[in-house]
């Protein structure tokens, strides 16, 4: 499955997380986003969604705040 990239830069929390919400339920099995953003509350909202669904974070760049979530059944 391809990678679906997200920039959420400079949108406040909870934007990125429901921007991550839809595109990966779109994605559906095996959906793969990379998302940036840059809103200091990100981090740990997305973090908390991806618990929450059952999808793994992985730090992307650090530096630039992006992240890629990954749901099972890849």
């Amino acid at each position: 499955m391809s990678e679906v990239r997200i920039d959420a830069r400079g949108l406040r929390c909870p934007w990125p997380a429901l921007r991550l919400a839809r595109a990966m339920r779109e994605g559906g099995a095996g959906a793969r986003v990379r998302i940036a953003a840059d809103d200091p509350a990100a981090p740990r909202e997305i973090q908390a969604l991806a618990a929450e669904q059952g999808w793994i974070v992985e730090p992307a760049d650090l530096a630039a705040r992006e992240f890629i979530v990954t749901a099972p059944g890849a």
